[in-house]
């Protein structure tokens, strides 16, 4: 495919992906006092109890424009299909308050606050889905996550690894089913390399000796093996997040012993994955279907 058809098709995906309307959760709960710091949680559409519960984390290269609102068609998707869904916020860059240049683009990611939130969300949903959604089983649970968030789905995952003095380490792997992540910027080298989103894997990580430290706890590659069941999905037309970072990521698995699945959707880019309408989402549903049930 020419690089203007490429181009061409990622514009229709997004527009295809965008278009839905926002649908509104069943129930929001809070785990801080940021306004960033809630959860839209999801109840099963057929009405079922002891639904797996989907921990949804939105992408948008970890930047503040982008919120949890595009995902709430597939969260509403997935609540479909018979899971409960817990769609999570989080701090992000280029907030009001941060030195942000009026005009500039926005950076990427806010540290330490994304992760910390990331960490802080992730332990409260058991707590917080058994109070605002009683329909949720929270024995059965799977973390996935789309482009930036498919990064933070694999290191939520991955926290048992940290060092033990990092503030997000966990002292035994996290209670999960598993994790699929879509599209994922799972392997930090290979994401600066080729420039994603507009180097945001660089504007994250700061400059020096700070970014080598915050490689060595944020880059999922880094935090391998996790012995945590774990599936990855990429388009092998995304445009957006290249393939060769989860190909990466994936040969980075095998060398530490640790298998990953991995699920090429021919002629797809990167949006088809969040899009309801599309037939990767299907695809996609599957494959948490696969780790939840």
């Amino acid at each position: 495919m020419s690089d203007s058809a490429a181009r061409d098709r990622d514009v229709a995906e997004i527009e295809s992906a965008l278009a839905h309307p926002v649908v509104a959760p069943d129930r929001t709960a809070s785990y801080g006092d940021h306004p960033d710091q809630v959860i839209d949680f999801y109840a099963p559409r057929d009405g079922r109890t002891g639904a797996p519960l989907v921990v949804l984390l939105h992408g948008g290269a970890w930047r503040a424009p982008y919120d949890r609102a595009h995902v709430s068609p597939l969260a509403d998707f997935l609540a479909r299909r018979g899971f409960a869904v817990a769609s999570v916020e989080y701090r992000r860059g280029g907030a009001e308050g941060q030195g942000q240049e009026p005009g500039a683009d926005p950076v990427a990611g806010r540290w330490p606050e994304t992760f910390d939130d990331v960490a802080a969300a992730l332990d409260a949903v058991p707590a917080l889905a058994a109070r605002e959604l009683p329909e949720a089983d929270v024995r059965r649970i799977v973390v996935t996550g789309h482009s930036a968030g498919g990064h933070l789905a694999l290191w939520a995952a991955a926290r048992h690894v940290l060092p033990e003095g990092s503030p997000w380490h966990l002292p035994a792997p996290p209670p999960l089913r598993g994790v699929v992540a879509l599209a994922p910027i799972a392997d930090f080298r290979a994401a600066v390399e080729l420039g994603v989103c507009g180097g945001a894997v660089s504007q994250l990580l700061g400059e020096g000796g700070e970014s080598e430290e915050r490689t060595a706890q944020a880059d999922p590659t880094a935090l391998l093996p996790t012995g945590i069941a774990t599936a990855i999905v990429h388009g092998e037309e995304d445009v957006v997040v290249p393939l060769a970072v989860s190909e990466a990521y994936v040969d980075a698995a095998a060398k530490s012993g640790e298998m990953v699945g991995f699920t090429l959707l021919g002629d797809v880019g990167h949006f088809p994955l969040i899009d309801p309408l599309a037939d990767a989402c299907a695809i996609v549903a599957e494959e948490i279907t696969q780790l939840a049930w």
